[in-house]
């Protein structure tokens, strides 16, 4: 109740441990702490927060225009609510080498369990989309020993992502991802890898953790649970899925009430107040407040 269920710190230990099992952990994304909740409730192993989403959220393209103000905060109220590991995405690190160290540091005190760095130039692109930039592999690995650096809590997760993979081809953007281990990532994103051997390729190569991104609509062909943990990847994020999913239904409601006049017909597909309050814990409220007059 009121959010604080696991400190931080045991939030980081339990995903570093959970990594070691080697299996494959499941992050939906969240675009609000409600969806934190729900993700917590259904037992997933963490939740993601995109920053697509919360660009989109704002009615914004994912093109680099949102803060390290916004996106930190917003992550920590979709992180806070959830005794679950939450890991967000930074883009490029709002800024050169200093801005990335100041980053790190807010998302540890913002209670965040990691992170993800891109390659891409600022401003960047979606990563299913075409004509990204990348910026030199020194200036990302610079970024990277900067971020390892800033990290107060060594259970801090850092995962570089790479944007090769369209621009300069498989074999440039597995060397790019050594690199970038070397310099400090904990974890490796290759992003918009295209098919099963690709990622075969990436796991062979690299002997940190990786992350699959299973994204909608993308250049990633969409990999089952199976087929991701037989290859051997460590976290699988659907970044987008819940705002989409979300989207759709508003829409189609949205329409029917201008053709029919009324939400009657949708009741069906609503969730009840009654479910709301439980994922709420509304009782649990209650009975708090009604037990300090009992003190």
């Amino acid at each position: 109740m009121l959010f604080r269920s696991k400190n931080p710190q045991d939030k980081r230990k339990d995903l570093r441990k959970a990594l070691k099992t080697n299996k494959l952990l499941r992050f939906p994304g969240a675009f609000s702490p409600l969806v934190s909740l729900l993700i917590e409730e259904l037992a997933f192993d963490g939740v993601y927060i995109s920053g697509a989403v919360l660009s989109n959220d704002l009615a914004l393209p994912d093109i680099g225009l949102t803060t390290l103000t916004e996106v930190s905060s917003r992550g920590r109220k979709i992180a806070r609510v959830t005794k679950l590991p939450a890991i967000i995405d930074i883009d490029t690190g709002f800024g050169e080498t200093m801005n990335v160290v100041r980053t790190i540091q807010e998302l540890e005190e913002f209670g965040l369990c990691g992170c993800h760095l891109e390659d891409q130039v600022n401003p960047k692109r979606c990563g299913h989309l075409d004509h990204k930039k990348l910026v030199d592999q020194d200036a990302m690995v610079k970024k990277i020993r900067a971020a390892e650096r800033a990290k107060s809590d060594p259970d801090f997760l850092l995962i570089a992502r790479t944007d090769a993979r369209s621009i300069e081809g498989l074999d440039q953007a597995i060397e790019r991802a050594k690199a970038y281990v070397d310099a400090g990532a904990d974890m490796i994103f290759p992003e918009a890898l295209q098919d099963e051997k690709e990622f075969e390729a990436f796991r062979k190569a690299i002997d940190v953790p990786l992350l699959a991104n299973m994204t909608e609509f993308g250049k990633s062909k969409l990999l089952n649970y199976k087929e991701l943990q037989d290859i051997g990847y460590n976290i699988v994020i659907y970044p987008v899925t819940t705002l989409r999913l979300a989207m759709k239904a508003v829409e189609d409601g949205l329409s029917h009430i201008l053709e029919e006049g009324s939400q009657e017909g949708l009741l069906s597909q609503m969730q009840t107040r009654k479910r709301l309050y439980q994922i709420l814990r509304y009782e649990d409220y209650n009975k708090f407040d009604e037990d300090v007059y009992n003190w």
